[in-house]
């Protein structure tokens, strides 16, 4: 399960935060309080973080009411964007249009002079993947990251091409992503959710 961090200030200026550590808002605590309260029942066995502060304090909500220890990693955190970071989406426009634009459609692009999204993948993904090794059978991982890195891992795990994980969407603050293991590899089974996991009844199990 990869899950957002709760919301923050540039959040809601539409700021590009990326590597830069901003704190939660009220709102994003309480976010954070809220799913935890849910994740908790889903039984987790292991919670590994981005060391940045946002994802620290929400992954710290559900380490409280699960008794869990946190596993903090650089390897999760945003992508880095150089130029790009603490600027709004109206501002980065203006001023890198065609970068922007690029980057929309799905080209290889240093934004902001930061990372390309596959090496943000790179980094991420292998941890995902190791700590998911370390699990019990049927046991429950917790991945506490950011909107852009959890994209780029899940792409990469669930083996798409790096232009198609645009194709993916963002996730909202606190909301999370399921995946599982199928017979041929990773599944994702929820994206961008926000209540706990229905059986999937069907002929596609």
């Amino acid at each position: 399960m990869l899950w957002r961090h709760g919301q923050t200030a540039w959040n809601v200026e539409r700021r590009f935060q990326g590597t830069t550590d901003v704190d939660l808002t009220e709102t994003g605590r309480a976010q954070a309080k809220r799913s935890a309260r849910l994740l908790a029942t889903l039984g987790p066995h292991a919670i590994i973080s981005s060391d940045l502060r946002r994802t620290r304090d929400t992954a710290a909500e559900l380490a409280a009411v699960t008794g869990l220890d946190v596993t903090h990693d650089e390897g999760l955190r945003e992508t880095y964007a150089g130029e790009w970071q603490g600027l709004t989406h109206d501002e980065i426009m203006a001023r890198f249009g065609e970068q922007y634009a690029a980057w929309k459609r799905g080209e290889a692009v240093r934004r902001g002079g930061g990372e390309l999204e596959t090496e943000v993948a790179d980094r991420a993904a292998p941890l995902v993947e190791r700590a998911a090794e370390k699990l019990p059978p049927g046991g429950v991982l917790v991945v506490v990251s950011h909107g852009g890195t959890i994209r780029t891992t899940i792409g990469r795990l669930l083996g798409l091409p790096a232009p198609s994980w645009e194709a993916l969407g963002g996730l909202s603050n606190c909301a999370w992503s399921v995946l599982g293991q199928g017979v041929r590899g990773w599944r994702l089974l929820e994206h961008n959710a926000g209540s706990l996991p229905e059986p999937v009844i069907g002929d596609d199990v």
